[in-house]
């Protein structure tokens, strides 16, 4: 089995809308494998990433980094094969000369669950840390900061005229963590 693919520049790929024109993020990769990069709406790089569903990624990094996610270039693959996609992913970084959006705090706000606890206000903090009692106390802290959050994100996303349907996980949030369900 051979992993050479003849990979394609970032360059030479079409630009598609991240929302399509009736507010849903676009599904035309829905299930597919590939590699992605996402720009802003100067269509600077912002990411680059690869899935086996780019569209449930892309859904996902609309939620963590909605102000930076306007349209994006795609590369599929038939199969899963890992070698391939991160020598994808590696070539377009190369060509952009993207070495900022490769560090791991960079990455992290790209790819991990959104961390409450990074963004609650001094009256927050002071409710975990100072009048929490107890662990159930700092979840039920938590689980407000979450839905606060949350709803911040879905007025971003309702401001950019968003209708694709976002459900966060309802046990992540006990935790501080907002992630799609």
């Amino acid at each position: 089995m051979t992993t050479e693919i003849n990979i394609p520049t970032l360059a030479s790929l079409e630009y598609y809308a991240y929302i399509d024109g009736h507010g849903e993020v676009i599904a035309d990769f829905e299930g597919k494998i590939g590699v992605y990069a996402i720009f802003n709406q100067d269509k600077i790089l912002q990411f680059v990433g690869y899935s086996r569903d780019i569209y449930l990624s892309l859904k996902q990094h609309l939620v963590r980094q909605p102000q930076s996610c306007y349209w994006v270039k795609v590369q599929t693959i038939e199969r899963p094969n890992r070698t391939v996609l991160e020598n994808i992913e590696k070539a377009w970084m190369i060509e952009n000369a993207a070495t900022s959006i490769t560090q791991a705090m960079f990455k992290q706000k790209w790819t991990n669950p959104i961390d409450v606890k990074d963004l609650m206000t001094p009256e927050e903090k002071n409710d975990y840390e100072y009048k929490a009692v107890d662990e159930l106390g700092k979840s039920k802290v938590l689980k407000n900061v979450a839905r606060r959050v949350e709803e911040e994100i879905l007025g971003v996303l309702k401001q950019r005229g968003v209708n694709t349907q976002v459900r966060f996980n309802p046990k992540l949030k006990e935790v501080g963590l907002l992630d799609l369900k």
